[in-house]
């Protein structure tokens, strides 16, 4: 809430200033005024974020849900006050458009400033949560993004107590977890196969390795993965065929498409099972695996256990390899690879970059990257150029003996 802020005095009433501004939906829609005596004995959350960024339109949309169901089910006990990092008044109007809450004056700048001084907002999108009544060491909880994208509405009012409980239940439920309960429910024990979307039982994936695909038609580099994705699928089955295992894999799409034919065109690219589209589990999945960007490959052993949150990276390092996915696997191979890393150059010259590029591996100064050749993560390894900070990794270095181009 915002009274009369003043550095270093932000306690337990939550002093930041006297008269907030709220988007109202009356007849004349036009913004009316809020005294900050009618924020007091309300959870409140001030919210750091902008247009112009991708992730905090995304994240947007999830808290305008929360909000509304917090809303509905608790009446006014909650709210939310958007501190802007607009560029211009055009964009802070268009964006608090979208917004069914308070807003900080966009001509406010002090006051905008000294709440990003005061609680230190390093990124956005940010969210603190301020709890009334509380004591100055139980009234701020910072984490409000991750939390909201975690457990949502179940999450209020963001209270410690109410966050270690569910703590405690998504322990339980890892602890419990299995295929059946993850991709089931009442209504429906089944996943679409191609031909024809035919309905496969949940349970005929019980003893397999299963990695649960969470993509949309709409999100390039999910597109591009999935490419990546259908190679090595194929390769492991045969492997695993060829060597007369008795143990199988098989990934189940998890779609964001926004609508069904979107959906349908998407999963017709693919060998492996879906989830129907627009089925509630899939939401249920996302929030119970943190799933907060897409393409994401989350690994499940045959008891349905979670492997690892991981299954991209690893694809992208280990291709068909990785497969089972499993940690004393991972060691393994990132053991080969500190071999291979041996036997490479300590410089080259990369035809897709003007510089040299350095091996270097976590330990001197690599670290999980973004490769700049194929935009996939990486981790470990990589040839790193030092003027600049472009990163590949060594299986996409395409070295070149004599450079046409001369550094810059």
């Amino acid at each position: 809430m915002v009274i009369e802020y003043q550095e270093g005095i932000f306690s337990t009433r939550q002093e930041v200033k006297e008269v907030l501004q709220e988007n109202t939906k009356n007849k004349e829609d036009r913004e009316s005024e809020v005294k900050v005596a009618d924020l007091e004995g309300k959870v409140i959350g001030l919210y750091f974020s902008a247009n112009w960024y991708l992730p905090c339109r995304n994240f947007n949309e999830i808290l305008v849900n929360v909000y509304d169901q917090i809303k509905t089910s608790t009446g006014s006990q909650f709210e939310v006050v958007f501190v802007s990092s607009d560029e211009d008044l055009n964009a802070f109007n268009s964006y608090h458009s979208l917004m069914p809450w308070l807003a900080i004056p966009f001509s406010d700048l002090e006051s905008k400033k000294s709440l990003n001084r005061r609680f230190d907002v390093e990124g956005i999108p940010c969210l603190i949560i301020l709890q009334p009544n509380k004591t100055k060491d139980g009234a701020e909880f910072r984490d409000g993004v991750d939390v909201i994208y975690r457990y949502g509405v179940s999450a209020f009012p963001f209270t410690e107590e109410r966050l270690q409980e569910l703590k405690r239940e998504e322990k339980e439920r890892y602890e419990s977890q299995t295929l059946v309960n993850l991709l089931t429910n009442r209504d429906r024990d089944f996943l679409l196969r191609h031909p024809t979307l035919k309905q496969v039982p949940v349970n005929s994936l019980t003893g397999k390795t299963v990695g649960l695909y969470f993509t949309a038609q709409w999100c390039l580099p999910g597109v591009k993965f999935t490419l990546k994705l259908i190679s090595i699928y194929h390769k492991i089955k045969e492997a695993l065929l060829a060597e007369n295992k008795d143990d199988d894999f098989e990934i189940v799409l998890v779609s964001s498409d926004r609508d069904q034919t979107e959906f349908d065109s998407h999963f017709n690219t693919m060998p492996w099972l879906a989830l129907p589209f627009d089925d509630l589990i899939a939401k249920t999945l996302t929030k119970y695996f943190d799933i907060q960007g897409i393409p994401s490959l989350v690994i499940l052993d045959p008891d349905g256990k979670t492997v690892t949150k991981q299954g991209r990276n690893l694809i992208n390092l280990y291709q068909e390899n990785a497969y089972p996915f499993t940690e004393a696997k991972v060691e393994l191979l990132e053991k080969l690879m500190d071999e291979e890393a041996k036997n490479l150059p300590p410089v080259e010259r990369h035809a897709g970059h003007r510089h040299e590029v350095t091996l270097v591996s976590e330990g001197s100064g690599g670290g999980p990257f973004i490769c700049c050749d194929c935009d996939e993560q990486g981790s470990g390894w990589a040839y790193q150029c030092i003027e600049c900070g472009y990163e590949v990794h060594p299986k996409c270095v395409r070295a070149v003996e004599n450079d046409p181009i001369t550094d810059a």
